[in-house]
């Protein structure tokens, strides 16, 4: 337990320090948010806000991560966490990018689709192959070719190939779901913090009901390698969001852009696949769900008729068009993520005790 609590009390510490270092700097060197046009009338106020304020959480991540290992950890990083963190750092790269470019060309159009999808797709498919090879001495891989719910669904096999597909689109999906999500003030850190919270007890309980440590494993125990590393980089993780949230809340002083956004999505990709969690996440992250596939249908419907479902896509700007307060928006859809979250996780532990012996 004292792992995860130095791993999120630096990532928090670390990210309430450095975010307003960033937000100096970013303010003299005029690295300001532009704003889309459909929203200038009530977001007209935020253009020129600092932003790629992302790098502070990645910055803070890592932070907590490597201080658990130097003070208290035992044993060396594991594969595990630390591929979840490169897949989290390499869609922060491709963030970054998009955000530069938006910056310097002073619109809120970035790399093109092609360029952002070529980036999320290398970094996608050398996390995939990487996650499939380091067998520890149990067997086991940092992930599997196999679908997974709570569990591996052992029918379900993708195989390589088939598996690096899959984790091209979960990957992207999620860090355009919660690119999408990122659109007021602390929505998306908000909701990324009780996601990463939510992974902290998943990644807890199964190393406290591993196969590999239990003597007499029952059914109930989990076949997941490095649980406690991955429990660590969430709450790291984790840390480094509230932390931002400090400063990104309403008014925000400074966004993550997608620095953060990619790199967040990433993260729960990652998170999902190497604790066989994957169509779990879909829940824990109902949130995230929900905002990607109101731009989805908006698309759709809009092609097909004419017309549009939602007065905005994403999700939340149809509610501030409606007449809501974005105070009103943001803290509501955080009760729904709360929500999202903790069905999620009583799924999970319903899970456990079903399968406990009697």
């Amino acid at each position: 337990m004292k792992h995860i609590l130095i791993a999120a009390a630096v990532g928090l510490v670390v990210s309430i320090l450095f975010t307003p270092y960033l937000i100096r700097v970013f303010s003299k060197q005029g690295f300001g948010q532009e704003i889309r046009e459909e929203v200038q009338k009530s977001h007209s106020a935020k253009r020129g806000t600092p932003t790629m304020g992302g790098m502070a959480i990645l910055v803070a991540m890592w932070a907590g991560y490597l201080a658990t290992h130097l003070t208290v950890s035992e044993t060396l990083p594991s594969v595990t966490a630390l591929l979840v963190l490169g897949l989290t750092t390499v869609l922060g790269i491709v963030g970054f990018l998009d955000d530069f470019i938006k910056i310097r060309k002073r619109r809120n159009l970035g790399l093109n689709k092609t360029a952002k999808l070529v980036g999320q797709m290398l970094g996608s498919v050398l996390f995939a192959i990487l996650a499939l090879q380091f067998k520890d001495r149990n067997g086991i891989t940092p992930a599997s070719a196999h679908l997974s719910f709570i569990r591996d669904i052992s029918v379900v096999s993708f195989g390589v190939i088939g598996f690096i597909i899959f984790a091209y689109i979960a990957i992207s999906g999620w860090s355009n779901a919660v690119n999408f999500t990122d659109g007021m003030d602390g929505l998306a850190g908000g909701t990324a913090a009780m996601v990463l919270a939510s992974y902290v007890l998943i990644g807890f309980w199964q190393f406290r009901n591993s196969c590999a440590l239990l003597e007499d494993a029952g059914p109930a125990c989990y076949q997941v390698r490095d649980p406690l590393d991955v429990a660590v980089v969430a709450a790291a993780a984790m840390g480094a969001c509230v932390g931002f949230l400090w400063w990104n809340a309403a008014p925000a002083k400074i966004f993550m852009g997608d620095t953060g956004s990619l790199a967040i999505g990433g993260l729960v990709a990652g998170l999902s696949m190497t604790t066989r969690t994957e169509l779990l996440m879909i829940v824990i992250g109902g949130l995230f769900v929900v905002e990607a596939l109101s731009v989805v249908l908006q698309i759709v419907v809009f092609r097909t008729s004419r017309r549009r479902l939602f007065r905005m896509a994403p999700f939340h700007h149809h509610f501030e068009l409606a007449g809501w307060a974005e105070t009103t928006v943001i803290i509501r859809f955080w009760i729904l993520a709360a929500i999202s979250c903790l069905f999620g996780v009583g799924l999970f532990y319903a899970d456990w005790l079903a399968l406990v012996p009697n």
